[in-house]
């Protein structure tokens, strides 16, 4: 069974380390855990393929910027010919305090442009997603410079733990999968 884990991201060492780029923090911590290296001069983005219990796991850092994040998901769905029921997001949600993260099936893009352009490119919201919660700490007007703004130190220590809660609901995700999942992982 093949699986496509698609971690939300901006290209660029400007955002390596950004609140907004955790989908792509949470797959570089899955590949280093597995030594599993990207290879970055894939279309579309940098992969890596993960091999778990059985499972292929095709790891997606997009390449296309935020905003255009469909055309790489959808490109690589059809390249490794896999079901939308087998795509996994991971994507920073504000409306969520810090480190929390819920999973869903499906659901609106709730603002976020990467999984807009997801949603409009496949035509579906029907995928699974992983929402992790970065908190909403800043002004009015400042929402722009807090999710393209680097962790706070204290986010920074508790982001290991956090980030392997996600490692491991992906592999959960492919072995038993996403009702378990969730059923397991969510409010927890």
């Amino acid at each position: 069974m093949k699986y496509l884990i698609v971690g939300l991201g901006n290209i660029g060492e400007e955002y390596a380390k950004t609140r907004h780029n955790v989908g792509f923090q949470i797959l570089d911590a899955l590949a280093r855990a597995s030594n599993i290296v990207f290879d970055v001069n894939k279309r579309y983005g940098a992969i890596a393929e993960y091999k778990f219990k059985g499972h292929i796991f095709i790891l997606l850092k997009p390449s296309t910027y935020m905003n255009l994040s469909g055309n790489a998901v959808r490109y690589w769905l059809q390249k490794e010919n896999i079901a939308p029921e087998n795509l996994m997001v991971l994507v920073d949600d504000l409306a969520l305090p810090f480190g929390a993260i819920r999973i869903r099936t499906k659901g609106s893009d709730a603002g976020h442009n990467g999984l807009k352009h997801i949603n409009e490119t496949l035509g579906s919201n029907e995928y699974a997603r992983v929402r992790f919660g970065i908190g909403n700490q800043f002004n009015k007007g400042q929402q722009v410079d807090y999710v393209l703004g680097e962790w706070s130190e204290e986010e920074f220590k508790l982001l290991p733990e956090r980030i392997d809660k996600v490692v491991q609901i992906i592999k959960s995700f492919g072995t038993i999968g996403i009702e378990r999942t969730m059923n397991q992982f969510n409010n927890k």
